[in-house]
């Protein structure tokens, strides 16, 4: 017996009543205790029971037994608080188990057992039982495989099955109970039996289910019985639990629940004797619905926050960037702490009791049990986390504008003129309208009462905002699209500073607000900072994109990666919005292009190859050429793709429905064309352009390896070498990029008659200016001194000397500077007319000027001061390029080129 048990118990006999019966009562178990070997003593009270013990009395000796081991460690500090709360669910499960089981025996004893399954939800389901917990259990059925008696009702024999069950763990004698159970989280428990069919189950939370169902189902699992019905039920649900388009009444519940205690529990409150350390304020409630506030906001899109857990899921929102790491932290401390104490309060007398004692003797008695001086030192320990959680809670509800605006046509003109507006008239008409009822969004009164709420905010934003009236407009025209506008509402009700981004986006953006207004819910993605982060990697982008829910098939995952590439393509336009640099957008457009090439290209090889099998050493390979080649796009930018294949174009393939390879390889790629361009109920996803395969538009779709180098050597123009100058492979094995990559060194450094290649070039670019001519002075593009007369100069002038073939064309003009080949002044005309190209057409997609409240904006991108600052940087770049465009090509102008 060593010091440090004979110290731990003397606490235990001096402040527990129950656990001091408990040493008394289990001597084995006290006697292995006294090594302070924690995981024996565990053993021998898992093996308490004798064979004479029926279920019930073996499950009350055990749980007895077990509640010592596990307050002696927690006591002791030798267990933390997950695997208290661990040890004390997976004993549930297996309690629940053993129930159910002796349940069906007892009175089916010639049936297998199936077709009846516990659901676990609340604190079980989350594997966090505190010391004296019940369990929150549903209980779900099949009445096809419910075992049952000749002639027996299904429904009669699932009610009788699950009240033994309740029975057998809740019925108290000399050695207490398992656990108490409470089945009132079914669905409607004043009105249905205990157990209930599973899919009129899944028909009541699929239509009629309350906002709290939907957070309690965020700790659900199945515990016991048919794991596999219980799993079927979850999937079922689970478009119900985790919404992809965020139900803000959701979120309302759960803040409506924590105002309900706030005020149910009002005397549990205050800080102090008597605080109730589970609904106070600033408690272990509100730490678990800040958690799942969050989950639920964000978990649709993103299955990484789908834990039951609370401490796991405050560990992944802070790591997903959605709360702050600190707050994170704090929050996880705080909630260890109140559960530590919640289970000193219950290991006193085995109360399920979350309330600070209001007698100062038995509120020092649980402060000594925690190894605390006295009831003062409690208090002190706990104050400064209560008060901080509470604080932190409020954040989520932020006070509303208690101005409302005025439904009287003078008073409200006054109002709007005292928010900031100008002239009045253009608010005051669209106000008039959303109030008539008319359009489709705002028919419903509670649409229209989360307006009412909005307004006095929305007003005070769109007041300040750089074009007031031209952002009043976009978002009536918004508004006029949506089939349904509370969730939109109530999301900017919740979040101001969506407001605000939402003013700027309607201000600045016609192709972002024509996206709002086609799916409101792309303002979603923007709630949490994360979304201003630049996009991950390519192959994170393609397995994130990928990603489909149990059940989902290769047509769900169509609209799948259209709805997350126009997530991240919405979110990348609002970083440019928001002043970041348009150059590191482009960078991220084009990985999220990639990201979604790699995604639909490996899954419709996956599904074609279910029908055709596979080409025996053959594969396709995918190359990019121009902006996307060159990684960088702009938000409107389309895809220059080639469809290539290895392996020898006489193979067949080895499937049901074999083909020849170049029959195979040319559908494949007309079926991830289609994948990547044909719109779906998700919309659009990208433009696909392929005609710069070899021979064009009158080529096939997909030529070999070795076709497309015999090509490239033979047969290809000028203009198709040029263009390979921006190749990149972005789809295919490494062997087979390798492959490809050689190909397109060995076809861009070869020796040819540069003279030939350069009046070629100079007539091509005298065609485009022909047929193409610039929309106006700001067409960067296609102005002269613009981009395109820079691609030419950096293209033509690598073939001149032979190196810097990087499709990066930032990369190749640096290289092309770096050898003396072309002055430095062109690196930061490059830049500026590259941002201005990225922002231009995201504010004036047809290249004209942006508006006066705009050019701000577009100069801050560019990186110069105001506007004028920026047409003189222009003025400069474009004379830059200009003077080296025509020194390279006036030598080979009078030539016209064959």
């Amino acid at each position: 017996m060593t010091s440090g048990w004979l110290s731990l118990q003397a606490r235990i006999r001096a402040h527990s009543p129950f656990l001091t019966r408990s040493l008394d009562r289990f001597p084995a178990v006290t006697d292995a205790l006294a090594t302070e070997d924690f995981e024996a003593a565990l053993a021998v009270a898992r093996s308490i029971a004798t064979p004479q013990d029926d279920v019930a009395r073996s499950l009350r000796r055990r749980r007895g037994a077990l509640a010592l081991v596990t307050a002696a460690a927690d006591l002791a500090g030798a267990w933390d608080l997950g695997r208290v709360t661990r040890t004390l669910s997976d004993f549930a499960d297996e309690a629940v188990e053993e129930a159910l089981a002796a349940a069906m025996t007892e009175r089916y004893p010639d049936v297998p057992p199936g077709g009846f399954v516990v659901l676990a939800l609340g604190k079980h389901g989350s594997r966090e039982l505190n010391y004296s917990s019940d369990i929150d259990p549903i209980l779900l059925y099949d009445p096809e495989t419910v075992p049952r008696r000749e002639k027996e009702d299904p429904a009669e024999a699932a009610v009788r099955i699950g009240r033994r069950m309740s029975e057998l763990l809740s019925a108290r004698d000399a050695d207490g109970y398992v656990f108490r159970v409470d089945l009132r989280l079914r669905p409607s428990p004043e009105a249905t039996p205990i157990a209930l069919p599973v899919e009129a189950a899944i028909g009541y939370y699929e239509s009629t289910a309350l906002g709290w169902e939907q957070a309690a189902f965020i700790r659900a699992r199945p515990a016991a019985g048919d794991l596999a019905l219980g799993e079927y039920f979850l999937q079922s649900v689970r478009p119900f639990v985790w919404r992809r388009n965020l139900d803000f009444g959701a979120i309302d519940a759960i803040v409506d629940i924590s105002r309900r205690i706030r005020d149910h529990y009002a005397q549990g409150q205050v800080f102090g004797p008597g605080f109730d350390l589970k609904r106070g304020r600033g408690g272990i409630r509100e730490v678990e619905f800040f958690a799942q506030v969050h989950q639920l906001i964000h978990g649709g899109r993103r299955p990484e926050l789908r834990l039951g857990d609370t401490r796991e899921a405050l560990a992944t929102l802070a790591q997903a960037g959605i709360i702050e790491g600190e707050v994170a932290a704090r929050l996880d401390a705080a909630y260890v702490r109140f559960r530590t104490i919640e289970h000193r309060l219950q290991m006193v007398e085995d109360l399920q009791t979350h309330e600070l004692p209001k007698k100062p003797e038995s509120l020092d008695n649980v402060a000594r049990l925690h190894g605390l001086a006295d009831g003062g030192e409690l208090l002190a320990f706990l104050r400064p986390d209560v008060e901080w959680v509470g604080r932190n809670y409020d954040r989520l509800t932020p006070e509303k504008d208690d101005a409302s605006l005025s439904h009287d046509e003078d008073l409200l003109r006054a109002q709007l003129i005292a928010l900031g507006f100008a002239d009045p008239d253009t608010p005051l008409a669209r106000i008039a309208r959303w109030r008539e009822g008319t359009i489709r969004a705002l028919r419903s009164a509670p649409s229209r009462a989360a307006l009412e709420d909005l307004l006095p905010g929305l007003m005070r934003t769109l007041a300040k905002a750089p074009d007031p009236d031209r952002a009043l407009n976009r978002l009536d025209d918004m508004i006029a699209r949506l089939p349904s506008a509370i969730n939109f509402f109530k999301l900017l009700a919740a979040r101001p500073a969506l407001v605000d981004l939402l003013a700027e986006i309607l201000s600045h953006a016609p192709i972002l607000a024509d996206a709002l207004a086609r799916r409101a819910e792309l303002i979603e993605g923007l709630i949490d900072a994360s979304a201003f982060d630049s996009p991950p990697s390519v192959e994170t982008l393609a397995a994130q994109f990928a990603m489909l829910e149990a059940g989902e098939d290769y047509q769900a995952l169509l609209d799948r990666v259209r709805q997350r590439v126009g997530d991240r393509r919405f979110a990348l336009g609002a970083q440019i919005i928001r002043g970041g640099d348009p150059l590191e957008a482009g960078r991220g457009y084009a990985r999220v292009a990639e990201g979604a090439i790699e995604a639909l290209a490996a899954a419709t090889v996956a599904a074609f190859e279910t029908v055709h099998g596979k080409v025996p050493g053959g594969e396709l390979v995918i190359l990019a050429l121009g902006r996307l080649g060159g990684g960088v796009l702009t938000h409107a930018s389309d895809l220059d793709l080639v469809f290539l294949f290895t392996g020898d174009f006489q193979a067949e393939s080895e499937g049901m429905r074999p083909l020849g390879a170049t029959q195979y390889f040319n559908r494949l790629g007309q079926r991830i064309t289609n994948a990547l361009s044909v719109p779906t109920a998700a919309g659009p996803l990208y433009e696909v352009d392929t005609r710069l395969r070899p021979s064009g538009g009158q080529g096939l779709l997909a030529v070999s390896l070795d076709s497309f180098a015999r090509y490239q050597r033979e047969e290809a123009w000028t203009w198709e070498h040029l263009a390979l100058t921006r190749a990149r492979s972005v789809f295919g094995s490494g062997a087979a990029r390798a492959a490809l990559d050689t190909i397109l060194m060995q076809t861009l450094e070869r020796p040819r008659d540069f003279d030939l290649l350069a009046r070629h070039a100079v007539a091509m670019r005298g065609d485009i200016a022909r047929h193409k001519p610039p929309a106006g002075a700001l067409d960067v593009k296609l102005i002269p001194g613009g981009l395109v007369d820079l691609e030419f100069l950096i293209h033509v002038t690598q073939f001149r000397h032979g190196i810097a073939f990087d499709p990066d064309l930032r990369a190749a003009l640096v290289a092309l500077v770096d050898a003396g080949h072309l002055p430095a002044s062109l690196i930061a005309a490059h830049d500026l007319v590259t941002r201005f190209l990225i922002v231009s057409r995201l504010v004036s997609p047809r290249s004209t000027e942006p508006p006066l409240a705009t050019r701000p904006l577009v100069a801050r991108a560019c990186g110069v001061e105001d506007w004028n600052s920026l047409l003189e940087s222009y003025a400069s770049a474009r004379h830059s390029i200009g003077d080296a465009w025509r020194a390279l090509a006036a030598p080979y102008e009078e030539t016209k080129a064959c």
